[in-house]
């Protein structure tokens, strides 16, 4: 295990895009956390696995002998299958983050308290600790919690992120300087582009994955209200007002890209849900975009191929993942981490 006494220059995050030695991510294997359905989530992270399968290796978790023996049997040959013992398969916020630190691969490990406390899950505070063994990268543990979700930034030192997260007192209790003093520490940031709130419903207070992303350095996307019923409009227009006032690290203006929001999505149990195109993944030639369905998809993976032209962007249904109730809430970015090249 590495540790900041022996660590001293700067941590590299690579950005998303950076190329990838894997993806990471975890097989649905608790009946309780899916409302009994284990079809539904488990039919979308199939449909995942062999897309990125085409583009490079996934490392699939399974949590005990059912959940490896249905994967193996939807999955074949598509994924490495690894048994390991996790809560549930939100690997974005409770795995390790890839690193570079004094010139060496490691594994930016957080703390976890279920996000602010709502979903206590056994084995979710290890479960980074296991990637990052299974992975043979060396452990660089930090005293605080933070989830993978809930920041982007674009290799260059700049980092997206949500007041509604991380200045969250259930969090930290950090302010915004105790906040970007942690981040600069942990994760070389520069410059922290701060936004509100997250989208309404998100359990986890608002991450940013699911509202403005990075494509590349001084890129980003957001959405558009898809109709005057759009229970987020007025966050959508308050995250673009604070991207236009913002700027990256080296001092320029953010571009801003504003594709169509699925809108008003209502899950099984008449909840407005946060279904949100946002939660790509992107994985080496490809990114992987939750859709939903709905009427202004289209136009919106052909918004995103224009952005990722080196890339091939695919459009795969993620209700299962969305889920209701206590269960899912989230998508592809949510459920994958990124190992990349070190």
């Amino acid at each position: 295990m590495l540790s900041r006494e022996n660590v001293n220059e700067a941590i590299e995050v690579p950005p998303e895009w950076a190329p990838q030695r894997a993806v990471w991510t975890a097989w649905p294997a608790d009946p309780w956390e899916w409302n009994g359905d284990l079809e539904a989530p488990r039919r979308d992270v199939a449909a995942l696995i062999r897309v990125l399968a085409d583009s490079g290796h996934v490392c699939l978790l399974v949590n005990g002998s059912e959940a490896e023996g249905s994967a193996r049997a939807a999955l074949g040959g598509a994924a490495e299958i690894i048994p390991a013992r996790y809560g549930d398969i939100w690997l974005r916020d409770t795995g390790p983050i890839f690193a570079r630190a004094a010139g060496r691969p490691a594994a930016l490990r957080f703390k976890t308290n279920s996000w602010g406390g709502k979903f206590g899950l056994a084995d979710d505070a290890t479960v980074g600790g296991d990637v990052a063994r299974l992975a043979g990268v060396p452990e660089l543990p930090f005293g605080f919690v933070l989830e993978g979700g809930a920041i982007d930034h674009d290799g260059r030192g700049t980092f997206l992120a949500t007041r509604q997260t991380l200045l969250n007192a259930n969090r930290n209790g950090w302010t915004e300087a105790s906040a970007e003093d942690a981040l600069a520490s942990a994760l070389g940031a520069k410059k922290i582009v701060w936004i509100d709130e997250g989208l309404l419903n998100d359990h986890t207070d608002g991450h940013i994955d699911n509202l403005v992303r990075f494509v590349a350095p001084g890129l980003v996307v957001c959405q558009s209200p898809a109709g005057a019923d759009d229970p987020n409009a007025p966050v959508l227009e308050a995250a673009v007002r604070s991207l236009e006032a913002a700027s990256s690290a080296d001092g320029s203006r953010l571009d801003i890209v504003r594709i169509p929001g699925p809108g008003r999505f209502i899950n099984a149990l008449g909840e407005t849900a946060p279904a949100s195109h946002m939660n790509f993944t992107i994985a080496n030639g490809l990114v992987a975009v939750p859709v939903y369905g709905t009427a202004s998809q289209d136009k919106a993976l052909g918004m995103l191929r224009e952005l990722f032209s080196g890339r091939k962007v695919i459009g795969l249904a993620s209700h299962g993942l969305l889920g209701s109730g206590d269960a899912g809430g989230g998508s592809f970015h949510c459920i994958t981490q990124q190992e990349p090249i070190l």
